[in-house]
């Protein structure tokens, strides 16, 4: 029986016998999960912050049989604002659900927890559009996943220029001309377009450092629902 110590974050909670919880946490390593935290829901508990929904820490237990127990943990952060905000908690669920979906245990889900973090941040620190951080995030998601979309050609023709549509059938940026024969291709405006390269290039620590006009970021909340729902094979909704 060996002693673990990793960061991670609560993903889901739930009350277990009369002062436990049974938590399902996301950690870098060893992917999502399932944790029993004995006594925390005691007013004294030591392991009280610790294991509150989107708290991120240090923890240190021990597995057991089929789950593993804490010990100990320290917070990190615990994304106050999240808590008080009505719209914000919205959204911060809505992608906790996404990263429920898409990882599971045994799992490096280094990337996927670090996009996770960054996006909870966008969201409770700052006053940036809520669809645009989604959609970024949705984005960014798909290519952690293998899904990530051509971009620096027509997926069709291979030309360079005038890439004017999203094609959710083929993946990728389409010309004026081969998008007349998708129907389901989306147009996109430059900044959109720009966008889109924006997210998938980016490095991690600067992928929400931009901004979008109302348009824009309409057209890629669109494109952005689409593409991640037809990769998921199942309908997302905020």
């Amino acid at each position: 029986m060996g002693i673990i110590k990793t960061n991670g974050i609560i993903i889901s909670e739930n009350n277990f016998g009369d002062f436990d919880k049974m938590l399902t946490m996301l950690t870098p390593g060893i992917g999502k999960i399932s944790c029993v935290a004995k006594g925390a829901r005691r007013p004294r508990s030591t392991l009280l912050a610790g294991t509150q929904l989107l708290c991120f820490g240090e923890y240190i237990m021990y597995k057991g049989a089929d789950t593993y127990n804490i010990n100990s943990c320290e917070t990190i952060e615990v994304f106050y604002n999240l808590r008080t905000d009505w719209d914000k908690l919205k959204y911060a669920t809505h992608i906790t659900k996404i990263i429920h979906d898409v990882t599971g245990e045994n799992e490096n889900s280094y990337k996927i927890l670090q996009l996770y973090l960054n996006t909870l941040y966008t969201i409770s620190e700052t006053d940036k559009d809520l669809d645009l951080i989604v959609s970024i995030f949705k984005m960014r998601l798909l290519c952690i996943l293998g899904f990530k979309p051509r971009i620096e050609e027509c997926v069709n023709c291979k030309e360079k220029e005038t890439l004017t549509h999203f094609s959710l059938k083929d993946n990728g940026f389409k010309c004026e001309a081969c998008s007349r024969l998708d129907k389901g291709s989306i147009k996109m405006s430059e900044g959109t377009k720009t966008a889109i390269k924006y997210i998938v290039m980016a490095p991690p620590k600067k992928l929400f450092s931009f901004s979008l006009k109302n348009d824009s970021v309409n057209e890629l909340k669109l494109i952005s629902d689409l593409y991640f729902n037809e990769k998921m094979e199942k309908q997302y909704k905020i």
